[in-house]
């Protein structure tokens, strides 16, 4: 079945305002660890800011870690660098750049109200 046809359930994270842009935090979702991360895509337009959902769990380092990682770009994708082997994620699609066996799954987001949502 393909899941791009099943309803979402949205679950408000925190606020915007919560997230240190260029950084990440884990919430709890459906008993699921969820990294969130705010990320601010130009220097010089604190407003140009996108948030990007994957699990938590690392699985090069079977650890729930993501969150805690390092956010930066490898060409045109936006990553994040485990903080334990350093494997970078896709935070768009959840890829592993390294080893495409240890990818995770992206979730969607969106803000709205200044209110941080993610579907799972």
């Amino acid at each position: 079945m393909n899941n791009d046809r099943l309803p979402r359930a949205w679950t408000p994270i925190c606020t915007l305002d919560d997230i240190v842009p260029n950084t990440g935090v884990c919430a709890l979702v459906n008993g699921e660890q969820v990294a969130v991360f705010h990320v601010n895509r130009h220097e010089e337009d604190a407003e140009d800011t996108a948030v990007y959902a994957i699990e938590n769990f690392d699985p090069g380092s079977q650890a729930a870690v993501l969150s805690r990682g390092l956010i930066g770009s490898l060409g045109e994708r936006i990553v994040v660098a485990s903080p334990i082997y350093k494997h970078h994620f896709d935070l768009r699609t959840g890829e592993c750049l390294e080893s495409p066996e240890y990818s995770v799954s992206a979730f969607a987001t969106r803000v709205e109200d200044g209110q941080v949502w993610v579907a799972v």
